[in-house]
């Protein structure tokens, strides 16, 4: 099942809300007075009216050429007038309506129609700015299929400056390197994106700084990283890309897998030759008596000042006596830890101590 759903309203991949988990809540709702990111904008947002006029004008122009009709410069008209309406279309939405009216080959888009493609889009003769804006939606629609691999490329090529939804454009291709794990790429987009945080949708502002901050804590040779690798491989999977892009993957997967393997068996090692050269040393005095065993026989350093412990007997008790439950313990260590003739000796011993067989 796709992560994204193809339409949401809302226009953020439904995956948003666990990218929120996975960031974290702790990021702060307003920047700092000092945020980096407060510089001033390298982009602006070009304003909707006039992209309006200009698609329109175009579907007109076609219609005098006599390549389309007075029907679809209404059609066209109309999807205007529904943008910000209750079925939640926006403004590149109405131009693929719009190019849809004029261009029968858009007709799959406009409808949402799988199996849908961007080849004629070279050869259509669009203006620049309504092909940039058909692949936008093009790439979007992408990303809401989880088709990440497929969509980055089209938003990488797209240029900012003259987009005509750069908010959008930023914010779908940070998405794409975040959830490629391309971080360092993704943090270049958002941090471009949050230049105009104030006049950017805040679904897309909000996200984008818990996006932001995610990519900055995650370690590249963490177990949470190479989970996020295998999810993406489980992805490829899903949408049925068993290739040789998902092959790699997965290999990249394993060899990270051994790394961390490899990197715990070290620290083991490390900790158990210290273990070792501690209890080699100090007759195992630092760790109650249970130290690692001499490798050689050899004299022994000791840290002790060779003293025994002095202890009052109450009277009727003799050195060396046990009671009767720590007995019963000693004796279950010794079976579980020692040979069964082990066991036997020390329950003799303890036999003649009773009937007074043995010299205390």
């Amino acid at each position: 099942m796709p992560l994204f759903p193809s339409r949401p309203p809302c226009g953020i991949p439904a995956c948003a809300t666990a990218w929120l988990f996975v960031a974290g809540l702790a990021v702060a709702a307003g920047p700092a007075a000092d945020d980096p990111l407060l510089r001033e904008a390298s982009w602006a947002i070009p304003d909707a009216a006039g992209v309006r006029e200009r698609s329109l004008e175009w579907i007109r122009s076609a219609a005098l050429a006599g390549g389309a009709s007075d029907a679809a410069v209404a059609r066209a008209t109309a999807a205007w007038q529904a943008v910000g309406g209750p079925d939640g279309r926006d403004l590149l939405d109405a131009i693929v309506a719009t190019v849809a009216a004029g261009e029968p080959r858009a007709e799959p888009l406009a409808a949402a129609a799988p199996g849908g493609d961007l080849g004629w889009l070279d050869e259509s003769g669009l203006p620049p700015f309504l092909r940039d804006a058909v692949s936008l939606w093009w790439a979007r629609d992408l990303v809401r299929r989880d088709c990440f691999d497929e969509a980055l490329p089209i938003l990488a090529d797209l240029d900012v400056a003259s987009s005509i939804d750069p908010a959008t454009l930023l914010f779908h291709r940070a998405a794409c390197q975040h959830w490629l794990l391309d971080t360092d790429a993704a943090v270049e987009s958002i941090d471009l994106l949050l230049e105009r945080e104030a006049e950017i949708p805040a679904r897309y502002a909000r996200v984008a700084r818990l996006l932001r901050a995610d990519a900055v804590a995650l370690d590249r040779e963490s177990l949470d990283h190479v989970a996020r690798r295998m999810r993406d491989v489980r992805r490829r999977l899903e949408l049925g890309r068993a290739g040789a892009a998902t092959r790699e993957a997965q290999d990249g997967v394993v060899a990270a897998l051994d790394r961390l393997i490899s990197r715990i068996e070290d620290q083991q090692q490390n900790e158990d030759d210290s273990s070792g050269a501690s209890g080699a040393g100090g007759g195992g005095a630092g760790q109650g008596g249970a130290g690692k065993p001499m490798d050689d026989s050899r004299i022994a350093g000791t840290r002790g000042d060779g003293e025994v412990r002095r202890r009052d007997l109450v009277p009727g008790e003799t050195w060396g006596d046990l009671p009767p439950h720590e007995r019963d313990q000693a004796l279950q260590q010794i079976g579980r830890e020692f040979p069964p003739h082990y066991r036997e000796a020390i329950e003799h011993y303890f036999k003649r101590l009773a009937t007074g067989g043995e010299d205390r």
